[in-house]
C-alpha cells in the first residue's frame, strides 16, 4: 500500500475538465448553510425542524447509496449520472425558493437526498476510468482541491449576498444556476470512458477511497459508500457469526466503532451548530463567514496532511485530531455559559470553527490510511459496506438525537455529548493501533505438539508477518 496519500497536485488541475466540479461544490456548500437558515428565518421553524429535515435527508442518502452504486455498475454512463444529479439539484433548489410550508421543504429535501449519491459514485469512477494508474494520484488530488475551492467560493457568495440583501430565498436561484453550469460543462466537456470499471475498484485504490469518504453535502455529511448490495442467501446468520469470529482478531471492528462514534458526534454537532449560531444573535452573513473560516483552514491544512501522516504516522494524527475536535466541541459548550454580544460570539465561534476545520482535514487523511491498510488482502467491498452501514446509522442517529435533545432546548447538552463521544473513541483508536501492530509485527507463535513415535513431528508454522516468516 502507499505510505501516504497525495494531497497536493503537481499541477493546479490535472485536466481542465476537472474545473467543471467547482460550480457544483460552490452550490452544495452554500446550500448546506442556507437550508437551516431557510427553516429558521423564512419558515419560522425551530431547531427540531432542522433535525427532522436532516434525519429525512440522511435516511434517503443511506438507502439510495446502495441503489445508485448498483446502477453505476450496471449502466456505466458517468456523464449522464452526473448531469441528472446536478440538474436535479438545480430544479430542487428553485422549488425550495417557493416553498411555503415545512412539510413541502421536508419532501423536497428528502428528494435531494435521493439523488445525492448518484454524483458521488459517478465522479469517482469517472476519474478512475479517465486516468491511468500513474496519473490517478494527481487526478484525485486535483479533484479534492477544486472541490474545496468550490466550497469556499459558494460560501463567499452566500456571505456577500446576505451582507447586501435580506433576500435569502433568491440566493437559491444563484446556487441552482451554479449547479446548471456544472451539468452543462460536464455534458459538453467530457466524453464517456471506453473502459468502464465497477464501484469495487474504488475500494482498491487509496486516493479514490479517500476521495469518496471525503465527499460532503448539505450538513457536511459524507455520502456512505456501499460498493456491494447486501448478500442474501441460505444461512445468513451462520455466515454472520463466522464472519464476526474472524473479525474479532482484527483491528477493523475497533476502527468501525471508533469511526461510528466520531461520525455520530460530528452529525450531532453540525446539525445543531447553525441553529445555535442563529440563536446566539449572528446574522446570516456572519453564519456564512464562520463556515468560510472552517473551509478555508481545511484548504490550507489539507495539502500537508499526506506528508504529516508519513512523518508522524496516521495513528498519532488520528488521536491528535480527535482530541482537538473534542476540545472544540467542549469549547462551544462553554460559550453557552457566557454572555456574549454579537461581535464576541462571532469572534469566538470563528476561531473555534476554524480549528475544527483543520482538525477534520488531518483526521480524514489519517483515518483513511488506517482504514485502507486494514483492507489490504481482504474483501474490501464487503468490509467497506459494513463500515458505511455504521456511518449511515451514525448520520441518522445523530440527526435524531439532535431532535430529541432539542426538546430540552439545550445546545449546551448537545455539544457536551458530542465532545464526550469523541473522548470515548480515543481508547478505541489506541486499541486498534495495538491490534494492528500485534497482527502485523507480532512475535512468532510456537505450537507445541505431543511427541508421536510413529510419525516425525512437523515444525510449527510461523505467524504471517513475523520475522521467521520473512526469513528465506
Amino acid at each position: 500500500m502507499a505510505n501516504s496519500l497525495h494531497t497536493w497536485p503537481s499541477r493546479l488541475v490535472a485536466r481542465p475538465w476537472l474545473l467543471a466540479f467547482v460550480p457544483i461544490n460552490a452550490a452544495t456548500a452554500g446550500f448546506g448553510v442556507i437550508l437551516p437558515l431557510l427553516i429558521l428565518i423564512s419558515l419560522h421553524g425551530s431547531w427540531a425542524d432542522v433535525a427532522v429535515a436532516a434525519t429525512l435527508f440522511n435516511a434517503a442518502v443511506i438507502l439510495m447509496s446502495v441503489v445508485w452504486g448498483h446502477l453505476s455498475d450496471r449502466y456505466p454512463r458517468r456523464r449522464l449520472f452526473l448531469v441528472v444529479n446536478y440538474a436535479g439539484y438545480a430544479v430542487l433548489y428553485v422549488l425550495l425558493a417557493h416553498v411555503g410550508s415545512l412539510t413541502a421543504l421536508f419532501v423536497i429535501y428528502t428528494v435531494i437526498g435521493v439523488i445525492a449519491p448518484a454524483g458521488a459514485s459517478a465522479s469517482n469512477l469517472l476519474i478512475l476510468e479517465k486516468f491511468t494508474e500513474e496519473e490517478r494520484a494527481n487526478a484525485f488530488a486535483s479533484f479534492q482541491e477544486v472541490s474545496m475551492i468550490g466550497s469556499i467560493v459558494g460560501l463567499l457568495i452566500g456571505y456577500f449576498w446576505t451582507l447586501a440583501s435580506d433576500a435569502l430565498l433568491s440566493l437559491l436561484y444563484v446556487f441552482g444556476a451554479l449547479a446548471v453550469v456544472s451539468a452543462i460543462a460536464i455534458w459538453f466537456g467530457i466524453r464517456e470512458s471506453t473502459r468502464p470499471l465497477t464501484t469495487l475498484t474504488v475500494a482498491r485504490h487509496p486516493e479514490s477511497l479517500f476521495s469518496r469518504i471525503r465527499v460532503v453535502t448539505s450538513f457536511g455529511i459524507p455520502i456512505p459508500f456501499f460498493p456491494r448490495r447486501p448478500a442474501l442467501g441460505p444461512a445468513p446468520l451462520a455466515r454472520l457469526r463466522r464472519w464476526a469470529r474472524e473479525e474479532l482478531h482484527h483491528e477493523l471492528p475497533l476502527i468501525v466503532i471508533a469511526s461510528f462514534l466520531f461520525n455520530l458526534s460530528a452529525n450531532l454537532y453540525n446539525i445543531s451548530y447553525t441553529p445555535y449560531l442563529y440563536t446566539a444573535g449572528l446574522t446570516a452573513a456572519s453564519i456564512f463567514l464562520v463556515n468560510v473560516s472552517n473551509n478555508f483552514v481545511q484548504t490550507l491544512v489539507f495539502p500537508f496532511t499526506g506528508g504529516l501522516s508519513t512523518r508522524a504516522g496516521p495513528d498519532k494524527l488520528v488521536h491528535r485530531a480527535t482530541y482537538l475536535r473534542s476540545v472544540g466541541y467542549l469549547a462551544t459548550a462553554g460559550f453557552t455559559f457566557m454572555f456574549f454580544n454579537h461581535r464576541e460570539a462571532f469572534g469566538a465561534n470563528l476561531v473555534v470553527y476554524s480549528i475544527l476545520g483543520g482538525a477534520i482535514a488531518v483526521y480524514t487523511t489519517a483515518s483513511s490510511l488506517i482504514l485502507f491498510r486494514g483492507l489490504i488482502g481482504r474483501d474490501a467491498g464487503s468490509l467497506l459496506g459494513v463500515n458505511s452501514a455504521f456511518g449511515g446509522a451514525a448520520a441518522v442517529l445523530g440527526a435524531g438525537l439532535s431532535g430529541v435533545l432539542s426538546l430540552y432546548g439545550s445546545y449546551r447538552l448537545v455539544f457536551l455529548v458530542a465532545g464526550g463521544l469523541l473522548l470515548v473513541s480515543l481508547p478505541l483508536w489506541t486499541a486498534a493501533s495495538v491490534a494492528y501492530a500485534k497482527r502485523r509485527f507480532g512475535r512468532t507463535t510456537v505450537i507445541v505438539r505431543p511427541e508421536v513415535p510413529t510419525r516425525p513431528e512437523r515444525p510449527a508454522r510461523p505467524v504471517e508477518g513475523s520475522a521467521a516468516a520473512k526469513t528465506p
